[in-house]
C-alpha cells in the first residue's frame, strides 16, 4: 500500500505531465476512504518547486450534464463561499464542502449572482492552477463516460492540471456494453435481415451473430480505450490493506466503551469473517457493523450476562449473512423458513452424517464462516429477519434469548435433542451409552414429539448400520412406533411435516424407516383432524351471539379450510337459523364467494355441505313462507350451486356441435 501511495506522490512531484492517473478497484472495496485517509493530506502538506497544492475532490455519482461538474469546480475554487460556511468547515477540520452546502450555493443564479449581468459561464469562471483534482465514481455518472473523459481531457492535456480518476473498471465496461441494449439489439437485427445474414445457416448461434454486430456498430469499448489510452498515463490496481481500514471503520464507535472494547478484541475475527465472505465490499461490513451495534445494545440492556462466546458467534453470524443476503450470494429466502437453532443444527448433523447435499447451501455457508470457531449455539432467528427486513423483532427476539440462556450447557440437554442438534461423534465413548438409553426411554414413555420421533429413529438405524449399538432393527421399530402412539396423545399437528422430513435423507431407507415414516403421517393427518375439529367447535359457538368474532376468525383461519368438515351438520344448522335474517344472508354470501376462490381446498366438506342443504330444504318444506323460511331457502339453493361447481360436466351424446352451412 506504501508503494502505491509513494507513486501517486511521484506523479504529483512531476514537473510536467500531460496525463491523468486512475485507481481501480471494486465496489465498496475502501478507494475514497484510501484517498480521504492516506493520499489527499500527503499531498496537501507537500511543496513541489515551491507550490503548495490544494485538492479538488468530486464524485460523479449521479451527474446528469458536464455543466454540474464545472458547477461543482466552480463552487469548490471560487471565493464566492460564505464565511461561515469556511468558519464551520475550519472547525469541523473538513477539506471537501458538504453536499447540501454545495445545494444552496448552486442557488446563486437564481437569486441573481451574476457576471457582468450575464448567467456565469462556470467552465471560464474558475482557476485551478495550484489544484489537484480527484473525480470519483465514474462509472455510476449519468453522462456518456467517453465525454466525461473528454472533459476532463481538456484539464490534463491543456492545463496540465494534476487529475486522479477513481473507478472501478469492471463495472465500467458492464455499463458500456449494456447501455441501450434492447435499441442496440433491435438495429443490429434489422442490420443482419438487410444483409440477409439473419436466417442462413452457420455453426455461429444468433445469439453470438447479433452480437458481433452490436459490438461492430456500438463499439463504446473500444472508444473508452482509445480515450483512455491518450488520457490515462498509469492505472494503478487498488489492492486494500483491510486490516488498517475495518480498524478505520470502528474509530465511528469511539463513543460507546462497551461497545468499541469488544469490537477491538475481536477485531480478528470480524476481519476473518470479512475474508471468508470472499468478497472486498467494506460498505456491506459498515452496514453489518451498524447492525449489530443495535444488537449488542439489545443484548446487554435486557441480557446482561450474556456469555462472550455467543456475542462472538452473534457478531460472525450479523457479518456472514450480511454478505451472503446483500451481496447477492443467495436469495434472502435461503435462511427465512429456518425456525431457530435447533432446526439450522438438524440440517447440518443430517446432511453430514448421512452424506445428504439436498442442504449443501446450508452447510457450505456453516463451513465458511465457523471453520475453526466452535460453538453450539450459531443460528439467530431474530437477527436474520433483522438483516433481511430491517425489522428488530422483539419477540422473536426475547425466544432466542430465553433458549439460549436455557440450552448454553449441552451436557443439560435432554439425549434425543443432543443427537438432533450436535453431531453424535461430539459425544464421548463413555457418554454415549447413556445418551441411547436415556432416548429410547424417552420414546417409549411418549415425551417425544413424532416428528423428532421420526428424525431419531433415522439416527438408531445409522447406528445399527454401523454397529454402533447393539439393538435389533425390528425391536426398534416396534418401540418407536409404540412411543409414537403415546406420545400422539399430547402432541399437536406439526403443519410443516414434508419439509421437517426434508432433513433427513430417507430415498435408500429400509422398510422399518418406511414403516415409521407412514405411522407418522397416519398420526399427523388425525391431529389435523383434531385441530380444525377444535377450531370448527371454538368457530360454530360463535353463531348467533358473536358474529363479529365468527366473520373475523372465519376471513382469518378458515377461509381455505374445509372447515364445515369438523362440525355436526344438524348442530350447525340449529346456529344458522337462530342468527339473525340479515346474518343468514351474509353467511350464505361469504360462502359462494369462497367457494370460487377455495374449490379444491374446501371439496372434503362436500359431504357435510350435502347434508346441511338437505336439513334446509326439509326444514322448509311445508312451512308458511316467512323472511326467516325464504333465507333459509335460498341458503339452501346456494349450497345447491356449490354442491353443483363438484360434478362431472356431461357429455354431449352427439359430439361437439357440427358448424352450420
Amino acid at each position: 500500500m506504501d508503494d502505491l501511495v509513494e507513486s501517486i506522490l511521484d506523479y504529483i512531484r512531476a514537473d510536467y505531465t500531460d496525463y491523468a492517473i486512475m485507481i481501480n478497484g471494486e465496489w465498496g472495496s475502501g478507494k475514497t476512504y484510501f484517498w480521504n485517509h492516506k493520499i489527499r493530506n500527503k499531498i496537501e502538506a507537500m511543496q513541489v518547486n515551491g507550490k503548495k497544492y490544494t485538492t479538488i475532490y468530486m464524485s460523479l455519482y449521479g451527474i446528469s450534464n458536464l455543466e454540474e461538474i464545472s458547477k461543482k469546480i466552480f463552487i469548490e475554487t471560487t471565493q464566492l463561499m460564505d464565511k461561515n460556511l469556511k468558519k464551520y468547515m475550519g472547525s469541523k477540520g473538513e477539506k471537501v464542502i458538504p453536499e447540501y452546502a454545495k445545494t444552496g450555493l448552486d442557488m446563486a443564479n437564481f437569486f441573481g449572482v451574476t457576471q457582468n449581468g450575464d448567467k456565469i459561464d462556470y467552465e471560464e469562471f474558475f482557476s485551478t492552477e495550484d489544484k489537484v483534482l480527484c473525480f470519483d465514481d465514474l462509472e455510476r455518472a449519468n453522462v456518456d463516460v467517453i465525454d466525461i473523459l473528454g472533459y476532463i481531457n481538456n484539464f490534463v492535456e491543456h492545463d496540465h492540471i494534476k487529475t486522479i480518476i477513481i473507478c472501478n473498471e469492471k463495472e465500467l465496461s458492464t455499463k458500456l456494453k449494456s447501455s441501450n441494449i434492447e435499441m442496440k439489439t433491435f438495429i443490429a437485427t434489422y442490420l443482419l435481415d438487410k444483409e440477409n445474414k439473419l436466417n442462413i445457416k452457420t455453426d455461429e448461434p444468433m445469439v453470438q451473430r447479433i452480437q458481433d454486430t452490436i459490438e461492430y456498430v456500438f463499439d463504446k469499448a473500444n472508444d473508452y480505450e482509445r480515450i483512455k489510452e491518450k488520457l490515462i498515463g498509469e492505472t494503478f490496481e487498488y489492492a486494500p490493506e483491510f486490516t488498517y481500514i475495518i480498524n478505520g471503520l470502528l474509530m465511528r464507535y469511539e463513543r460507546y466503551p462497551e461497545l468499541i472494547r469488544f469490537l477491538r478484541e475481536n477485531s480478528n475475527l470480524i476481519t476473518s469473517t470479512f475474508n471468508k465472505s470472499g468478497t472486498r465490499n467494506l460498505r456491506i461490513l459498515k452496514h453489518a457493523l451498524n447492525d449489530f451495534k443495535k444488537i449488542f445494545d439489545m443484548v446487554n440492556k435486557d441480557y446482561p450476562n450474556t456469555n462472550n462466546r455467543i456475542l462472538q458467534t452473534m457478531l460472525i453470524f450479523t457479518i456472514a449473512i450480511s454478505f451472503e443476503i446483500k451481496a447477492g450470494k443467495v436469495t434472502k429466502d435461503k435462511f427465512k423458513n429456518i425456525e431457530n437453532n435447533e432446526e439450522y443444527r438438524s440440517i447440518l448433523v443430517s446432511s453430514r452424517v448421512f452424506m445428504d447435499n439436498r442442504q449443501f447451501y446450508i452447510k457450505e455457508f456453516d463451513n465458511t464462516y465457523y471453520y475453526n470457531f466452535k460453538v453450539e449455539y450459531r443460528f439467530f432467528k431474530f437477527i436474520e429477519i433483522y438483516v433481511r427486513t430491517r425489522i428488530f423483532d422483539m419477540k422473536v427476539f426475547k425466544d432466542n434469548m430465553e433458549v439460549i440462556r436455557n440450552t448454553i450447557d449441552t451436557d443439560k440437554l435432554p439425549g434425543y435433542k443432543r443427537l438432533l442438534t450436535e453431531e453424535y461423534w461430539k459425544i464421548s465413548d463413555d457418554q454415549f451409552p447413556a445418551v441411547i438409553d436415556q432416548v429410547i426411554d424417552d420414546v417409549k414413555n411418549g415425551k417425544i414429539k413424532p416428528i423428532e420421533i421420526v428424525k431419531i429413529f433415522a439416527y438408531f438405524s445409522y447406528f445399527i448400520e454401523k454397529n454402533l449399538i447393539d439393538y435389533d432393527i425390528k425391536t426398534m421399530e416396534s418401540v418407536f412406533l409404540n412411543g409414537m402412539n403415546i406420545a400422539s396423545v399430547t402432541s399437536e399437528y406439526c403443519e410443516n411435516a414434508e419439509e421437517e422430513l426434508s432433513q433427513i435423507a430417507t430415498e435408500d431407507a429400509g422398510p422399518e424407516m418406511n414403516n415409521i415414516i407412514a405411522r407418522f403421517n397416519e398420526i399427523n393427518a388425525k391431529l389435523k383432524d383434531k385441530m380444525y375439529r377444535e377450531k370448527a367447535d371454538e368457530l360454530f359457538k360463535c353463531i348467533p351471539m358473536k358474529m363479529e368474532l365468527f366473520y373475523d376468525k372465519f376471513a382469518k383461519e378458515c377461509n381455505d379450510i374445509p372447515i364445515f368438515k369438523y362440525y355436526d351438520p344438524f348442530q350447525m344448522f340449529q346456529r344458522i337459523s337462530c342468527a339473525s335474517n340479515e346474518d343468514i344472508v351474509s353467511i350464505r354470501e361469504m360462502l359462494a364467494e369462497r367457494a370460487k376462490h377455495h374449490k379444491k381446498e374446501i371439496e372434503p366438506e362436500m359431504a357435510n355441505i350435502a347434508k346441511l342443504r338437505q336439513i334446509m330444504e326439509d326444514y322448509v318444506d311445508g312451512k308458511r313462507p316467512t323472511i326467516k323460511t325464504v333465507m333459509i331457502e335460498e341458503f339452501a339453493k346456494e349450497l345447491d350451486n356449490i354442491l353443483n361447481m363438484y360434478k362431472p360436466k356431461k357429455l354431449s351424446l352427439l359430439g361437439p356441435k357440427q358448424d352450420e352451412e
